[in-house]
C-alpha cells in the first residue's frame, strides 16, 4: 500500500494539495510529516503553481505565499517551519528553538550547508526542498525525536541515513530499533538513469556494506554503453536497514517524481527548469 496519500483534496484554485504518511499520521498524532505537490499555489509558469523553492528564479514573494498556504493547510504557525540551504553532502544540525524558522523567507536566514536535520523540539516543522531527490523521514517515538535528510546520489553514497540515525542515538539516545523511517516521492528507477562516474561510487557502497549479487541487481541495472538504470529509493532502503533500523519499520512510496509531472516537480524531466516541492516533519 502506498505511504504517502492526499492530506487535503484541492477544493479551489489556492489550496495546496499535500500528500501525509497515512501510518505515521494515524499512529502517531503527535507529528506531522508529508510531501507537497505542485497543485494548488500561487507561482505562475515554469513554477507552477505550488513552488517552494526561493532559488530557482521564481518571484520570492510567490515562494513565501506558498509556503504559508501549506502551513494554513496543516494548522501549524508559519513562525514553526524551519528551512536549510542544500548542498548535496551529509551534514545534519541539531535544531533547537533558536533556529525555529530559520530560511522561512529567505535564503540568507537559512541553515546554511546543511541537507539534515533533527529536533526533540515541540512547535518546530523541518523542511527539506526535493524535485527528485529522495526525501528521508525518521522518528523515534520513544524518545520524540524526528529528523529529515535529503538524499540525492551524492548524499546517498555519503550514507547521510547512517549520519542522521548516528546523531539522533548520539544525541538524543534513540535506538535504532524503535525509529521509523520513510522514503518519499522521488525520481524511480523506472527514469533515474546515470553514467559510470556515479555507477562507480555506488559499486563502492556495495563493498563497503558487503551487498549480496542480489541486492545489488535490484538497485543498479547495465544498460550498455555505459549508462544505468539506478535505483536510489531502494539503495537508501538498504542503508537505513544496515543502519540498524527495522526492515517492518521502513516506508518505501511507489510514487516517482518523474513519472508524474501532472502532480510532481521533476528537474530532470523538466531540464532544470521548474520548481521544488518541500518534505516536512514535526513535533507538534
Amino acid at each position: 500500500m502506498e505511504p504517502f496519500v492526499v492530506q487535503a483534496q484541492k477544493t479551489n484554485e489556492d489550496q495546496p494539495v499535500l500528500l501525509t504518511i497515512a501510518n505515521w499520521m494515524s499512529a502517531f498524532p503527535e507529528i506531522t510529516a508529508g510531501f507537497t505537490t505542485r497543485l494548488g499555489g500561487v507561482s505562475e509558469a515554469p513554477f507552477t503553481s505550488l513552488n517552494c523553492g526561493l532559488h530557482v528564479n521564481d518571484r520570492p514573494s510567490d515562494v513565501v505565499r506558498n509556503r504559508e498556504r501549506i502551513a494554513d493547510v496543516l494548522g501549524q504557525p508559519f513562525d514553526a517551519f524551519t528551512y536549510a540551504e542544500q548542498v548535496h553532502g551529509k551534514e545534519i544540525a541539531i535544531v533547537s528553538l533558536n533556529e525555529q524558522g530559520m530560511g522561512r523567507t529567505s535564503r540568507e536566514t537559512a541553515l546554511q550547508a546543511t541537507d539534515g536535520f533533527i529536533t526533540k523540539e515541540s512547535g518546530i516543522v523541518l523542511c527539506a526542498q526535493f524535485a527528485d531527490c529522495v526525501p528521508l523521514y525518521f522518528y523515534d517515538p520513544v524518545q520524540r525525536v524526528v529528523g529529515l535528510a535529503h538524499a540525492g546520489w551524492k548524499g546517498t553514497v555519503l550514507n547521510i541515513s547512517m549520519a542522521t540515525i548516528s546523531l539522533m542515538t548520539h544525541t538524543f539516545g534513540s535506538r535504532p530499533s524503535d525509529i521509523r523511517a520513510a522514503i518519499g516521492p522521488s525520481i524511480g528507477a523506472c527514469c533515474y538513469e546515470v553514467d559510470e562516474t556515479v555507477a562507480s561510487r555506488v559499486r563502492q557502497v556495495f563493498e563497503e556494506i558487503q551487498m549480496t549479487q542480489v541486492e545489488q541487481e535490484a538497485i543498479i541495472t547495465n544498460k550498455g554503453n555505459h549508462k544505468y538504470q539506478l535505483n536510489l529509493q531502494e539503495l537508501n532502503r538498504k542503508l537505513i536497514e544496515q543502519a540498524g533500523i527495522l526492515s517492518s519499520h521502513i516506508e518505501v512510496t511507489q510514487l516517482c517524481t518523474s513519472c508524474r509531472t501532472d502532480l510532481f516537480f521533476s528537474h530532470r524531466k523538466e531540464s532544470g527548469s521548474t520548481g521544488r516541492m518541500i518534505a516536512w516533519i514535526g513535533l507538534t
